[in-house]
């Protein structure tokens, strides 16, 4: 193609408006992330450092999908970006930065579509939980425990997560010889702690392939069944009921059967105890970034829709908030994931640790935001003559 003085002048116009529009994202993010104390190019730890003129469009243009994309690109860096991400939430800047159309595309979905369905139940299994049992061995304590630890009394990581799977034991009253249901078992900590030390047998689920064949192999010997399959399809009746850190992967549109399998898997006199991540707002969906690379189809309750969902069910007898010890959990976790890389990088690649360094960052400043919790609520059925329920701490 031919280069002419009228061909140059339009690029040249067109490069003059592409450069205009980028100082003009750039100058709105910086009005923005001033608001929290936050300076693009700072001397702070908590001070993104841009490295790629292009991010401020795409921050502009895509909200949080692209700001996390450009991070596993390698368009950005920031020292301390828990805390960065920390002030974000608590100048709820996020309102203005979440990029409009994704976040509408994800409410829409969450509003018209059941994307918690049976036939797509085992996709976060086969994506997030499937990645690799090297990886979670590397990054969670001995007891493989994925969920928050209690660190009331702890001083490891270790001690919290023993903490937070015998707070649950004494909290549900198992007592020798009882049955107990998990629904979504992980990698078998709670079952093999509940079996060992309360002498309860224990029927547990996932849907993860990799957590099965794990919890099979640590609860050998144990009075333990391990299923592959879906909460929807479980059968029978238990004296007590637990869930750890799987109610987040259960979506809106399913609370209610969620809850009426639990109650009709529970005996009259049971208890439930349902431990999971809470935000502080009742919403559809869940961050873009999140769904497209973390978790999908994911979707984090408030207490308030927690609480509805119970309500045909349940008597709602304690709810536990310890929240600030998920900030504590995660950075704990990318110390492990960070320490262990020089041996996981043979089998992940750089653009993975750049990914798994965003999510357990971005989630430990979430939670030292007080934007997201974490509750323990014990449930008891609706209209049963028991008495008084004591919870310990």
């Amino acid at each position: 193609m031919a280069v002419t003085a009228e061909s140059l002048d339009k690029d040249l116009k067109s490069s003059r408006t592409r450069k205009t529009a980028s100082r003009q994202a750039e100058y709105w993010l910086a009005s923005q992330l001033a608001k929290a104390g936050i300076t693009l190019n700072g001397p702070h730890p908590w001070d993104p450092q841009i490295h790629n003129p292009q991010f401020y469009n795409r921050a502009f243009a895509e909200g949080t999908l692209g700001v996390g994309e450009a991070f596993i690109d390698g368009w950005w860096d920031c020292e301390q970006l828990d805390e960065m991400i920390s002030k974000v939430l608590a100048a709820e800047l996020q309102r203005h930065i979440t990029g409009r159309w994704v976040f509408v595309k994800h409410w829409l979905m969450a509003r018209l579509f059941n994307l918690q369905s049976v036939k797509r139940a085992f996709q976060v299994g086969e994506q997030h939980y499937d990645a690799g049992n090297d990886l979670y061995r590397a990054m969670l304590d001995d007891t493989m425990a994925y969920s928050c630890g209690y660190w009331k009394d702890a001083t490891t990581l270790h001690q919290a997560q023993l903490a937070k799977l015998d707070l649950i034991c004494r909290k549900a009253q198992l007592q020798q010889g009882e049955s107990v249901v998990e629904i979504g078992c992980g990698w078998g900590s709670f079952a093999e702690l509940a079996a060992r030390h309360y002498g309860v047998s224990v029927t547990g689920i996932t849907i993860s392939k990799e957590q099965k064949a794990l919890a099979d192999e640590r609860c050998a010997g144990l009075p333990v069944e391990i299923a592959l399959m879906d909460y929807r399809s479980l059968q029978g009746q238990f004296d007590k009921a637990v869930s750890i850190g799987m109610f987040e992967h259960v979506g809106q549109k399913n609370y209610d059967v969620y809850m009426s399998t639990a109650h009709r898997l529970l005996k009259d006199e049971g208890i439930f105890v349902l431990h999971t991540i809470g935000s502080d707002v009742s919403q559809l969906g869940t961050d873009p970034w999140i769904h497209k690379y973390i978790f999908p189809n994911g979707a984090i309750p408030s207490l308030t829709q927690i609480s509805a969902a119970c309500e045909p069910y349940f008597v709602i007898e304690d709810v536990h908030n310890f929240g600030p010890d998920y900030d504590r959990t995660l950075m704990a976790w990318f110390e492990n994931f960070d320490a262990a890389w020089p041996q996981l990088q043979d089998n992940y690649d750089s653009r993975f640790y750049r990914m798994w360094t965003y999510y357990l960052k971005i989630c430990a400043g979430a939670f030292r935001s007080r934007s997201l919790q974490l509750y323990q609520l014990v449930l008891r059925k609706r209209l049963s003559p028991l008495s008084r329920y004591h919870s310990p701490r």
